[in-house]
């Protein structure tokens, strides 16, 4: 019998952001999260869903169609068949990303799997949240995320990045909180400092700016 996940939904798209940004991309979005980050665009996710089995997580992947797969949420690794859903969606041949907010455990998983892992800045309203161990275990194929609200926020990243050497592990990725922050600004800081980071930009929100899900 196939094990069994909340989902809350599945669909075609363009991957929003980070390395694969613009590529075609299926989204699988879990249900549940343990932070509740002040600037949060995907709430919905918190309760919403419906038990599936991970076969039928997989039937619709392949129903779908494309090689990329993005597993997300909510925080996926909250539910504990995740990691197998990672697992044998490498398994069927996809290539797959999980999106984490850093909270929790990231070791342990298929090593296929690249991991995209939040660090909460103050602005979130979470920033005491993350698991230093998990600095560890990051590689080449991961990337670090932070997502900024103002000048405070970008100081707390770039002490982060600092102090922990981040650029020689991964790509990381300074994203500006949609509506809170101007890019432009943000854009500035970096080029002031001379950071070693890259700037993110949600490009869904772009395209489908009146969406609130699904895209």
């Amino acid at each position: 019998m196939s094990s069994t996940l909340v989902v809350n939904e599945i669909y075609r798209t363009l991957s929003g952001e980070g390395v694969s940004a613009g590529r075609p991309c299926t989204i699988v979005r879990l249900t549940g999260c343990n932070l509740r980050c002040k600037w949060c665009d995907t709430a919905y996710a918190y309760d919403e869903g419906r038990e599936t089995t991970v076969d039928e997580v997989l039937a619709e992947v392949k129903r779908l169609g494309g090689d990329l797969v993005l597993v997300t949420g909510g925080e996926p690794l909250l539910q504990d068949e995740t990691p197998a859903l990672l697992a044998r969606l490498c398994e069927v041949g996809c290539e797959v990303l999980l999106e984490t907010n850093g909270s929790l455990d990231i070791g342990g998983l298929d090593s296929r799997v690249a991991r995209c892992v939040d660090i909460k800045c103050p602005g979130s309203g979470q920033a005491d949240s993350f698991r230093r161990a998990n600095l560890d275990c990051l590689r080449k194929t991961d990337e670090i995320k932070f997502v900024l609200t103002d000048k405070a926020d970008y100081d707390f990243a770039r002490r982060m990045i600092e102090t922990h050497k981040l650029t020689a592990r991964c790509p990381i990725f300074l994203t500006p909180a949609a509506g809170l922050l101007e890019p432009k600004k943000l854009a500035e800081w970096i080029l002031a400092d001379r950071m070693d980071v890259r700037l993110g930009l949600q490009i869904h929100k772009f395209i489908w700016p009146d969406a609130e899900r699904g895209v």
